[in-house]
């Protein structure tokens, strides 16, 4: 498994320590160092099941400077993609990857019922 994160946001940290805790093996990876590719995300959207708007950080700084609350109904899921995988900090995280689910952001009921 993949867990992608950003090391100072405090959702990520209790992600993986709930995933240590869990004694959970993933290879962590740090979204802005190592920010997602466009096929990735393609793939891991995909394979969630969640729509494409789920993978933005609507919170984040950089969603709100860009505007793109007002841009994104306008662009196609190629556009939303290429745009996700312009910067880490646009990506909702912390992500879960597995061989055949990806869990998007961190809710516990949602991880133990996945992780059993």
């Amino acid at each position: 498994m993949i867990f992608i994160h950003y090391p100072k946001c405090t959702t990520c940290q209790k992600a993986k320590a709930y995933l240590d805790a869990k004694g959970v093996p993933c290879e962590a990876r740090d979204i802005k160092l190592e920010n997602p590719t466009a096929e990735e995300l393609e793939s891991w959207w995909r394979r969630s099941g969640l729509p494409l708007k789920k993978f933005f950080n609507t919170s984040g700084l950089q969603y709100r400077a860009l505007g793109l609350k007002d841009r994104l109904p306008q662009m196609d899921e190629a556009e939303q993609l290429r745009l996700l995988a312009t910067d880490g900090m646009l990506v909702k995280r912390p992500l879960l990857v597995g061989e055949d689910f990806v869990l998007l952001g961190f809710r516990q009921a949602e991880w133990d019922e996945r992780l059993k």
